[in-house]
């Protein structure tokens, strides 16, 4: 069976409702759109929330700096690698179904590691909770494209990249503040069991309010693909998140090398799949959907450059100035706001008008707010105050507005309905996949700065500079983003913009 063109009409099937679209007076798709929201933006939470709380998770078991660093390492890893898989599962066997099974999964995740009693198994949870979410990630991009029709969607998805712009920065914040208020004692576990009523709420919800949908034929898990996608990624990812703490061992470039005629051999798999029955993993055929492929090439750098700065961002405030998480949260608070007012502004306004050159604007703003905040740790140094960082906060914000509300519309857009799960999957693996090379990558333009400064040098000196000269080649990633964003339709979000 062929997969169907970029043009076919929808075929997904509601369950048991089974309409094509729902009826626009239909009230519970938006309820089931905050649900899944809430979801993901508990996700995005997660992503950020530990960083924050580093010290003190360090101090409460004991464990080392390459032991935390696998903390946050290993639930992206666990994250990026099952997104494809998880966004199949969900075409094949109902998206509300394995949405609520991977909710279930993170939420009982959560519980086990804020009852952490060691590093093992604080890691070990952790990678089971970016697991889990990989099941219930994918969902939730697939269940708003099957649940609202073209024309509304521009609308939701410019609210959906408001909230990934918001839950980017509200992680820190919300880090922050649960470490330094210390309720009932718990020091750092709350940043976890904090998602509990979240997620049982969700769960709650989501059971009566959304409504099932799957791929409208018959389709089968490609387990070989599966295997060698997971094997492929783990040999590039693994290496570029532990080589700094095993000061880069030959192995590392030799798995790194060998992982490209793996997923090489995982595209020659996927193409036999098609042909044969018809079920691959990864439908090859969305890549001939022009705004897809661009988009994704756009989500990766870009995924890779907000990688890089949120990690070191928080290295330099923390470690280098010496401030406390809830001071170093609350910098954050301009930037969080800016993100979402440009975020709304870009989708209802001025996309529908300027198409493309919204995001490529964007792209523009976000390098000067990175050369501001260069030049403003020159002039300042150590002494730095927050509010001298509001005004490149605020003008880095402005410019991630721009660009992740309408992205996530220019890239799924033109993706057949009955495929919505895998392209979902693929353009949350493509996001988590730039975040951890990002995070990989900082071995490369940040460590190497602090660990050739000379004994005795202050620490405000020090990590200021590596913040600096890593802002530099950000600025770089960011005219690569640029770039790319020519591939872009000049109308991306055009036909789903509003019509009112």
């Amino acid at each position: 069976m062929t997969t169907a063109p970029a043009d076919t009409p929808p075929r997904d099937r509601a369950i048991p409702r089974g309409a094509d679209a729902p009826s626009p007076a239909d009230r519970r798709r938006w309820i089931a759109l905050a649900i899944v929201m809430m979801a993901s933006f508990m996700d995005l939470v997660d992503v950020t929330i530990v960083n924050i709380a580093v010290p003190s998770i360090q101090h409460g078991l004991g464990a080392s700096f390459s032991a935390v660093q696998w903390v946050t390492g290993g639930y992206a890893l666990a994250f990026a690698i099952g997104l494809i898989t998880g966004g199949r599962l969900g075409d094949i066997h109902g998206r509300k179904r394995i949405f609520l099974i991977g909710m279930t999964g993170f939420t009982l995740a959560s519980a086990l590691c804020g009852l952490a009693t060691d590093p093992a198994m604080l890691v070990a949870t952790r990678v089971l909770q970016g697991a889990t979410a990989a099941l219930m990630v994918p969902q939730v991009l697939a269940i708003i494209h099957a649940s609202f029709p073209a024309h509304e969607r521009g609308k939701v998805f410019g609210m959906f990249g408001a909230m990934v712009g918001l839950g980017a920065v509200s992680g820190p914040l919300l880090g922050a503040l649960l470490t330094e208020w210390n309720p009932g004692g718990l020091e750092w576990r709350p940043i976890f069991l904090i998602n509990l009523p979240v997620g049982i709420a969700g769960l709650l919800l989501g059971r009566r309010f959304i409504d099932e949908s799957r791929a409208a034929r018959s389709l089968r898990l490609d387990l070989v693909g599966m295997g060698l996608g997971a094997l492929g990624l783990l040999m590039l990812l693994y290496p570029l998140t532990q080589g700094r703490e095993a000061h880069w061992p030959v192995w590392g470039f030799v798995s790194m090398g060998l992982s490209v005629p793996v997923l090489a051999g995982f595209v020659r798999w996927e193409k036999a799949k098609a042909r044969r029955d018809g079920s691959p993993l990864v439908e090859l055929a969305l890549f001939r959907v022009r705004s897809f492929a661009a988009g994704l090439a756009v989500q990766l750098v870009f995924g890779v450059v907000l990688g890089i700065f949120f990690l070191i961002w928080t290295l330099y405030m923390q470690l280098g100035l010496g401030w406390s998480p809830l001071r170093a949260g609350l910098t954050g608070v301009p930037f969080s706001i800016a993100v979402s007012i440009a975020a709304g502004l870009s989708v209802q306004k001025l996309v529908p008008r300027f198409g493309r050159k919204v995001l490529q604007a964007g792209a523009l703003v976000m390098v000067a707010g990175m050369l501001l905040y260069v030049w403003e740790e020159h002039r300042y140094g150590s002494g730095i105050q927050p509010w001298q960082m509001a005004l490149p906060l605020v003008v880095l914000g402005l410019g991630m507005g721009l660009i992740v509300a309408p992205l996530t519309d220019a890239v799924l857009a033109e993706v057949p309905k009955e495929h919505a799960g895998s392209a979902s999957g693929l353009v949350n693996t493509t996001q988590q996949l730039g975040n951890a090379l990002g995070l990989g990558l900082v071995s490369v333009v940040f460590f190497p700065v602090v660990d050739a400064a000379r004994p005795g040098t202050a620490p405000g000196l020090v990590f200021g500079h590596a913040f600096g000269h890593a802002l530099g080649w950000l600025a770089v990633g960011l005219a690569v983003v640029l770039a790319l964003m020519s591939a872009l339709p000049r109308r991306a979000a055009g036909h789903s913009a509003p019509t009112g």
